[in-house]
């Protein structure tokens, strides 16, 4: 074994780093994401999307940087017929180059969810099936990962910053502290694409079973999962022992 992949073995984020670099880019977000996808430094980057309501401001951005950069999409098996219309038109719409669908292992369907009901008493589960293992899997090999979320899309995330540690990866989040006016006013300004199924009141869209309407004074993501004690998919918390879906 080479000196050069011993090193690579290494994890490349020590327990200080996030908060370095919010230090260093106080302010600085869009210049964050540009230099996480063009330097060396930061390693293999991805980004992850939904193509929901807003992932077309972050594309964008993204896409104006580098169009090559790779795009990871977990396509549950649950998705809006919408939403996977949605994920081709804009990706053409930007000339993205390198958007990977990601898809559940099959062979654990078939054991955990051969009825496709998992949804319906076991949230967790079914998202840690459908959505957290394919993605775990796909980002093996990267080092640095970019997501869409938002401080004011819930309570969950009010506090969000722009990096992040999440395992032996960061994590950037460059619209943390956009507001939705802000989001609404770059889309108009880049006359973005939207999701269809915005119009018909859906600010944050899922999986079909666990995605319902909001109502006028909710938080966005008030109609995910509703009547259940969950507002995250699970790829956005590091799994604790003694904390696992229950199958």
């Amino acid at each position: 074994m080479t000196s050069a992949s011993v090193a690579r073995a290494e994890p490349r984020w020590g327990p200080g780093a996030a908060g370095a670099l919010n230090d260093r880019y106080s302010g600085r977000a869009l210049d964050a994401l540009a230099d996480t996808l063009t330097d060396p430094a930061f390693g293999a980057t991805a980004l992850v999307s939904s193509f929901g309501a807003d992932s077309a401001v972050l594309l964008h951005l993204a896409a104006r940087v580098r169009r090559d950069t790779p795009i990871l999409f977990v396509e549950t098996g649950w998705l809006f017929a919408e939403t996977l219309r949605y994920a081709e038109d804009l990706s053409r719409h930007f000339g993205l180059t390198d958007v990977r669908w990601l898809h559940p292992d099959q062979t654990t369907l078939d054991t955990k969810d051969l009825r496709r009901l998992r949804w319906s008493y076991d949230p967790d589960g079914c998202c840690d099936i459908r959505k957290v293992d394919p993605l775990d899997r796909a980002l093996t090999g990267f080092d640095l990962w970019i997501s869409g979320r938002k401080s004011h899309q819930n309570r969950a995330r009010a506090q969000l910053s722009l990096f992040e540690p999440q395992g032996t990866r960061l994590k950037l989040n460059p619209l943390h502290d956009w507001s939705s006016e802000q989001l609404r006013q770059y889309a108009a300004n880049h006359k973005l694409p939207p999701h269809p199924l915005v119009a018909e009141g859906y600010p944050s869209i899922g999986c079909s079973p666990c995605t319902s309407r909001v109502q006028p004074g909710e938080d966005p993501r008030a109609g995910r999962w509703r009547g259940w004690d969950k507002s995250e998919c699970g790829i956005h918390v590091p799994s604790e022992p003694g904390n696992d879906p229950v199958f």
